[in-house]
């Protein structure tokens, strides 16, 4: 029987990071993982650059159960603590939009980084670990038994991520290892993720697909992003419909302003002036891509009339349209393509100081597991980071 200060499930972002603070805190550290190799999910973000954290990092970003949970973790450790480490390691990066931290070269430089943090705390990194079996003892040690070996612990933190991308690993192995110990798990589903659309309005929007439209989108509860919007063969996606994704319910609306920044009426009263004798969707596609405007026609969207000929009504009608396009999506692509999973363990279970389970003593759950989602553009990463470094400066006091 091995023994270690603490055992980390999962390799990736939380675990890794979790595991290197421990272990340069002077504890003996063992990550297992399922996984061929370290940080699969971190390779694949960012477009094979990592969007590491976000400059804007605030906890109205995050959604929960409760939404106050993730407020000390991010305070304690901030995006500009993790910043300072990439730039310890001479990581050159860049801000993209709205805050986006990229590396300019490749996500694997953040992949070395948390090897290299491990190695400084002498962590132990086994791949290909699958854990057959779970227990804790009278004495109060989580008992692993591992392919190959068995492995005892007082400290057990759960990293294991949630079940987006499965292709790269994800499984429900922390939500089982919650409801072993009592832990309840709030509902699970895909989040940011592409819309698939019905079939009568997938078949026009199809001929679409590869274009991208600056856009305001709306959830029904209220939450707005602006950013730009995707049309592609299964339905719509592009970081805005990634965003309102997480809010979305079934069978509800999103509504699309398709014109965020030009007022419309305005433009059609300055159009019609000037060219009395255009028609109103040549009109629209100096201000809309014209395949666009083409297929808002076949969806009656536009009516194929002159300027001159166009009633206010009509006018009001479209502008209110085109601005207020209410969709209702046949789903998402699921947690094939979701970039992360909303929902997870119950922060009521949990302390948001040390990230250890109320009434199960030495078990923690960090990172993605935990019922807190953040939003596209680093937000994630950032949350796997906080909720880490806290858990581990608990890991060493006790």
């Amino acid at each position: 029987m091995e023994k270690f200060d603490v055992v980390v499930v999962g390799a990736g972002a939380a675990g890794l990071f979790c595991a290197a603070q421990a272990g340069q805190l002077g504890l003996s550290v063992l990550v297992v993982d399922n996984g061929k190799k370290v940080g699969r999910k971190i390779l694949m973000s960012g477009g094979g650059r990592c969007n590491f954290t976000n400059l804007y990092i605030e906890p109205a970003a995050y959604l929960s159960q409760n939404p106050h949970f993730c407020k000390s973790a991010l305070a304690r450790y901030t995006q500009w603590d993790f910043i300072d480490l990439v730039n310890k390691y001479k990581i050159n990066w860049h801000e993209k939009t709205l805050g986006q931290l990229f590396c300019d070269d490749s996500a694997q430089q953040i992949v070395d980084l948390l090897i290299a943090e491990c190695e400084l705390g002498k962590v132990t990194i086994r791949l290909r670990s699958e854990i057959i079996d779970l227990q804790k003892s009278v004495t109060g040690e989580y008992l692993l038994k591992l392919n190959g070996v068995d492995v005892s612990t007082r400290k057990l933190v759960i990293a294991s991520g949630g079940l987006s991308m499965p292709g790269l690993g994800a499984t429900p192995f922390g939500y089982k290892v919650a409801e072993q110990f009592g832990l309840s798990v709030r509902p699970v589903s895909a989040a940011l993720v592409p819309f698939t659309l019905h079939k009568p309005l997938l078949e026009t929007l199809q001929q679409l697909s590869g274009i991208a439209v600056p856009i305001t989108i709306d959830a029904v509860e209220g939450t707005r992003f602006k950013e730009s919007m995707l049309f592609t063969h299964r339905g719509l996606s592009g970081p805005a419909v990634l965003q309102i994704s997480s809010y979305w319910r079934p069978g509800q609306a999103v509504t699309i302003n398709l014109s965020p920044d030009t007022d419309l009426n305005d433009f059609i009263d300055a159009q019609r002036r000037e060219h009395p004798n255009l028609s109103l969707k040549n009109s629209l596609a100096r201000v809309l891509p014209k395949r666009l405007v083409d297929n808002l026609v076949e969806l009656t969207l536009i009516p194929e009339l002159t300027l001159k000929q166009l009633t206010p009504r009509q006018q009001q009608q479209v502008v209110e349209q085109l601005t207020a396009w209410q969709i209702y999506p046949n789903g998402t692509e699921g947690y094939r393509t979701a970039e992360v999973t909303l929902g997870g363990i119950d922060t009521q279970h949990l302390s948001s100081q040390t990230f250890e389970a109320r009434e199960v003593p030495g078990l923690y759950f960090i990172g993605e597991v935990v019922d807190v989602t953040g939003w596209l553009g680093g937000y994630n990463f950032q949350w796997a980071w906080s909720s880490a470094w806290a858990c581990a400066q608990s890991l060493a006091k006790k």
